[in-house]
């Protein structure tokens, strides 16, 4: 399980080496991304949107249940929040960044941000505590919605904004680096898709500072691992946001909830 991998700073530009090393591996990891502060202020306005959904008892956004759980406290908390760049100002902010629009070289003509499709600008939060129910996923692509959904696959980065420190012993995202490129019978066959959390011989430990942004290719093989450690010390939190191509898909507050969406209750 190794850590090691180039780090990158981003730039104008995705350079040659940063476009190389991203098509090989699927995956590619920059430094720094916001500041500090910038940090804190986010996770401030996280808390202000579980306040008012918590008060709302609010089970879906636009189609899309939102994770519940239980803080170490025993107090309710959201632990996934999908949209939640509908939701507060701050985070619709952080998605007009112009360095995003640098992102969309990875993908190419046609790539957008997802801000209102797939689900959206999601926060997930764990802890790793006596009640908690959210505290690592199973092996999977992203990719596997648009299959389940009867669409042709089309490119999709996931884009994460890490609000923590993480150490490989404090869980976190596993990848197998260059299965972006595998066939589609290993997309859907390679592993039992969220059942397996077991950790792989050739995985890659993503180990971020908070502020830094990590981006992995909609094919590729990860997994979030359990923290070994409980406590405060395994609190985690992580924002993803989807760079997609393809046919414009919306989502609304009519929305249905997909078939995939199933596999929620596989997460713990």
């Amino acid at each position: 399980m190794d850590s090691s991998y180039p780090k990158f700073t981003l730039g104008a530009v995705i350079t040659a080496e940063q476009e190389d090393f991203f098509n090989q591996n699927g995956f590619i990891h920059f430094k720094r991304f916001i500041k500090p502060e910038t940090v804190n202020d986010i996770i401030q306005a996280s808390s202000l949107v579980q306040q008012k959904w918590i008060e709302k008892q609010q089970i879906k956004v636009n189609g899309i249940p939102i994770k519940y759980g239980k803080d170490l406290d025993g107090s309710t908390i959201v632990q996934r929040f999908a949209f939640i760049n509908q939701h507060h100002p701050l985070f619709t902010e952080l998605t007009l960044d112009p360095r995003f629009k640098t992102l969309l070289e990875l993908i190419g003509p046609g790539a957008r941000l997802g801000t209102s499709e797939k689900d959206g600008m999601v926060l997930n939060h764990y802890v790793n505590g006596p009640e908690s129910k959210f505290t690592q996923m199973g092996w999977h692509t992203d990719g596997l919605r648009d299959i389940f959904q009867g669409t042709r696959l089309n490119p999709m980065l996931n884009v994460g904004i890490h609000l923590s420190h993480v150490k490989p012993e404090n869980g976190g995202l596993r990848i197998l680096p260059g299965t972006h490129n595998q066939s589609l019978y290993h997309m859907l066959f390679r592993k039992k898709y969220f059942l397996n959390t077991n950790a792989d011989v050739n995985e890659v430990a993503i180990a971020p500072e908070a502020g830094d942004l990590t981006i992995h290719d909609g094919r590729l093989w990860h997994r979030v691992a359990q923290s070994t450690v409980t406590g405060e010390a395994s609190r985690r939190r992580v924002i993803y946001l989807p760079i997609i191509a393809g046919k414009y898909e919306p989502k609304h507050e009519k929305s249905p909830t997909a078939f995939y969406q199933r596999f929620a209750n596989l997460v713990k």
